[in-house]
């Protein structure tokens, strides 16, 4: 569910916020922007000076079929076509800046990437991209559509394919070099990115096609005049309207800001990196073989003895050991390790970076006029106004918390019925349930109808991934194609070519990193090593404007890896992040793939996770020895337990969203003590005993490693009322494959991206408004 995803898309596009024309997930109006910094070096003066005399290649026409290394057969124009970047030694030298036309599907060469490769390649890629945006001010005509926006919309190509790669490999390959390189290169693109919006001329140009854009002598497609209006409101939103003196001032307001992220990000992934718990076997009574073989496989990447295990503060460790581990005083300490993450160590202050970030915020929310931060960043969501956020977390809130107290009664009397029997070290739990009990307890509780641990047999990472990819082949008619002789970031990760089942046509590359490990940040996320693009710049092959999609999964590495319900439901979540992006089909990449609202971009993911809860398709779980199909028995046995602790997770989440907004609205943080204000607003909603935030302030890396979920939180919620009515089209229908339905969801939610507004492309799938009572009802919380 919704409930327990953890930064579920970190799209590794979030440099790519330095360039006006994409916006990224999770992006930021304040996360990258910058003046260019004249460097230094010679070097790289002479790089920029010999890419001013680059070649420019023939164009290559879109839709050209592909032949299996993802080259262009259909003409011989396509096959001598070449993506290169550059004609000089750097060029052939960096891989960042060199042709990537031998790799299969012009893939990076990620062997071949280097940290040090990144600085020289960003500086010429910046230079590139200003010189492209100063070629539309410096154009004598009349402004228009062809010579103003079509032309920005294609800016920045260079720079978005280092940015690309220097996301992916700094969420999932985030060594100390990497560190050290995203700290110093933050600032500066995020300085990039203000020089950009504010160039002397370019809103003047955008500004006036965008005032004449409803003239009907211009004759735009409503795709075109969508492009114009998302354009211009991304200047507006970046100052463009703000004095010279202002602008300067907000540039450097957004570079401090994108420093924190990176250092509050940064500042979490070494705690995880660097905490382990090392256990012996007796440590562990009460867990499933299978939670046991994954941490014997963590104690032996890290050398340890024999007879030991390690814990690590990866969600995929701690959530199983604090709902099997009997030992109570063990579950505490991995609990309290958990929820103190960004300050465990004193040279690692999140809770002051935090604070910073707010004040900020609140300067940036002034610059325009806004009272404070939740009312600037509303105003381009879905949601558009504070009141209409908190009706909807006002009107679950007292639900959830009623589920969860009857949860939390029904635990209590169980631990009166069994406290003789207790195993935990703690019969009768004097002060009542804690944190760390819950999910103990919740289990014990309903030990007679919970089948997870019999259905983890039937849950290998593989069989999950097939029962995901065949629902992705029955509703979109897609077929994956593993692709093992493919390079990438790490061994663990798989490629696929994912094609059309009919026409073989290339839809996308999908590549899929499950495991844990260190130098990977947590949660799961779906990123793009390269976005969907109908725009290409003359001279590019075709095969640049397929995307190329990332599925990122934090699974304990075992033989086999045996997944939770959650976790399966996880996986299912970032494949349908994936569908967005595969089958983004837009003509401009300014609105491409998940360049949409935030509190749209959930629905897309939350949709495809209904598909696991059906019987239909958990019948095709085969067990990991046996091969064995899931018995109908405990099919049954499984649908009983659906809306179970549905109290407990609603509420876990939806604190988090009502924090959120909640403290964004605050206009003055002088003096601040967050860890108090979070004491008290727990305090003012009732929060009930035994539950905390599932995301504490120190480690909440939606609000503060960026700003793309900060006062949008609620998005999940937002988004989760879109799916489970989405889902009723098909419920409706009678076939949860319906082709008719399945067809208008791939138009109108997955393909469309952000050419339409996202209320318009509800009603147009769903032929009216969204309806609460399908979300509530889905958790339970209505009868």
């Amino acid at each position: 569910s919704m409930l327990t995803r953890s930064l579920c898309i970190r799209n590794s596009k979030r440099l790519l916020t330095c360039l006006p024309h994409y916006q990224p997930i999770p992006s930021s109006p304040n996360s990258s922007s910058y003046l260019i910094r004249a460097s230094t070096t010679a070097n790289v003066r002479k790089i920029m000076t010999m890419l001013e005399n680059k070649k420019t290649l023939s164009q290559v026409g879109g839709g050209v079929p592909l032949d299996q290394n993802g080259s262009a057969t259909s003409s011989p124009a396509s096959k001598r076509a070449k993506t290169t970047c550059a004609t000089n030694t750097e060029s052939n030298t960096n891989p960042l800046l060199s042709d990537w036309s031998s790799q299969p599907f012009h893939i990076p060469p990620f062997a071949d990437i280097k940290a040090e490769h990144f600085q020289p390649a960003f500086e010429v890629s910046m230079k590139e991209h200003m010189d492209e945006l100063q070629a539309i001010v410096d154009n004598a005509d009349e402004p228009t559509f062809d010579n103003v926006l079509l032309p920005y919309d294609r800016a920045g190509h260079l720079l978005g394919r280092v940015s690309h790669v220097f996301g992916t490999l700094s969420s999932s390959m985030n060594t100390d070099e990497i560190k050290k390189l995203d700290k110093e290169m933050s600032p500066i693109l995020s300085r990039h990115t203000s020089s950009a919006y504010h160039l002397p001329g370019l809103f003047d140009k955008i500004k006036a096609v965008y005032d004449q854009r409803e003239d009907a002598a211009l004759n735009l497609t409503d795709e075109q005049k969508r492009l114009v209006k998302v354009v211009y409101d991304n200047f507006t939103r970046k100052g463009a309207n703000f004095s010279e003196e202002q602008k300067k001032e907000y540039a450097e307001l957004l570079a401090e800001l994108s420093s924190l992220h990176v250092a509050f990000g940064q500042n979490v992934l070494v705690d995880e990196e660097t905490f382990e718990m090392v256990l012996k076997l007796e440590d562990m009574v009460g867990c499933p073989d299978s939670f046991i073989a994954a941490a014997k496989t963590a104690a032996q990447e890290r050398n340890k003895a024999d007879d030991e295990y390690v814990l690590t503060l990866s969600r995929t460790f701690v959530e199983p050991f604090l709902t099997y581990a009997d030992r109570r005083d063990l579950r505490e300490s991995l609990f309290k390790s958990w929820t103190q993450r960004g300050q465990l160590h004193p040279d690692r202050n999140n809770v002051k970076i935090a604070v910073d970030i707010l004040k900020l915020r609140q300067k940036q929310a002034e610059f325009f006029g806004c009272k404070n931060y939740a009312e600037w960043q509303l105003k381009d969501r879905m949601a558009n106004t504070v009141e209409k956020v908190s009706n909807l977390l006002n009107d679950v809130w007292p639900r959830a918390k009623e589920a969860a107290n009857k949860e939390r009664v029904q635990m209590e009397e169980f631990i009166r019925r069994n406290s003789s029997n207790s195993t935990d070290g703690d019969a009768g739990l004097d002060g009542g349930i804690q944190p760390w009990d819950w999910r103990y307890y919740a289990q014990k509780a309903n030990s007679d109808v919970d089948v997870t641990a019999e259905l983890k047999p039937y849950l290998s990472r593989e069989a999950v991934f097939q029962m995901a990819t065949d629902v992705s082949s029955k509703l979109y008619n897609l077929k994956y194609v593993e692709r093992p002789d493919i390079v990438s970031w790490h061994p663990d990760v798989v490629t696929y070519e994912v094609r059309d089942a009919t026409t073989d046509e290339l839809v996308a590359i999908f590549m899929k990193d499950d495991y844990t490990r260190q130098y990977k940040s947590s949660g799961a996320w779906m990123s793009e090593v390269r976005s969907q693009n109908g725009n290409l710049p003359a001279g590019m092959d075709a095969i640049e404007g397929i995307p190329i999609v990332t599925n990122n999964n934090n699974i304990a590495k075992a033989d086999p890896s045996l997944l939770s319900f959650d976790e399966g439901t996880t996986l299912f979540h970032e494949l349908g992040h994936g569908h967005h992006g595969m089958l983004s089909k837009t003509t401009y990449a300014t609105l491409a793939s998940t360049n949409v609202a935030t509190d749209f971009v959930e629905l897309q993911s939350q949709l495809l996770e209904n598909w696991l809860e059906q019987p239909v398709v958990l019948k095709q779980a085969k067990h990991y020895q046996t091969g064995e199909a899931l018995p109908e028995e405990l099919l049954q046995k499984y649908k009983a337990t659906l809306k179970l602790n549905a109290g407990f997770d609603t509420v876990e989440y939806l604190s988090c969203a009502i924090f959120d907004i909640e403290l964004h609205q605050i206009e003055d943080y002088s003096d601040f003590d967050l860890l108090e204000f979070e004491k008290k607003e727990l305090e003012r909603i009732g929060m009930p005993q035994g539950i905390v935030l599932r995301h504490r302030p120190p480690s909440f890396q939606h609000l503060f490693a960026s700003s793309h979920y900060s006062a949008g939180y609620y998005s999940y919620l937002w988004s989760d009322v879109l799916a489970a009515d989405a889902f009723g089209a098909f419920t409706e229908s009678g076939d949860i494959f319906s082709k008719e339905v399945a067809d208008k969801a791939r138009k109108y939610i997955y393909s469309s991206g952000n050419t339409v507004a996202p209320d318009e492309l509800f009603r147009r799938f769903r032929g009216r408004d969204p309806d609460v009572q399908f979300m509530l009802k889905r958790k339970g919380l209505v009868d």
